[in-house]
């Protein structure tokens, strides 16, 4: 028992460097990686017959997701991203509208589609983050993070 204790605690001290350490640009891909996996433990609830725990599932994972949305959202710099900026807004919005609706109806159907769309965002922003060879934001990418 101990043992898993230690492992549970290096695991969490690990988790936490790993983000206190992470560039902004990291940290956006922490958080779409993020959304993805508690969109897919979402879905995996849907799996679940014991109503109780399946609806939890659902709900805490569709409500990590969506928050993770609202923050990546909230981080657009819409002063220097201009229209892209905007049109990521709309978009996060519209991703936000489905997953609540997926939690409401507990309904899997429009789940597929967001995971689709924060993959491609997630892995156009990891390119961008190679292609500039840099762990700062890329340039003209609408995002304001700070300390």
């Amino acid at each position: 028992m101990e043992q898993g204790m230690v492992n549970t605690r290096q695991v969490s001290s690990y988790k936490t460097v790993a983000v206190d350490t992470a560039s902004p640009a990291k940290l956006i891909l922490m958080l779409y990686d993020g959304a993805l996996r508690f969109l897919g433990t979402a879905l995996e609830g849907f799996e679940i017959e014991d109503v109780q725990k399946r609806n939890e599932t659902i709900h805490n994972n569709l409500l990590k997701a969506q928050n993770i949305l609202l923050e990546l959202q909230r981080c657009l710099n819409h002063r220097d991203g201009g229209e892209f900026a905007l049109n990521m807004f709309r978009l996060y919005d519209f991703m936000i509208t489905q997953i609540m609706e997926a939690n409401m109806k507990k309904q899997p159907g429009n789940l597929r589609p967001v995971m689709n769309m924060i993959s491609e965002i997630r892995d156009a922003w990891e390119q961008m983050m190679r292609e500039q060879g840099t762990q700062a934001a890329p340039a003209g990418a609408g995002l304001s993070l700070s300390a």
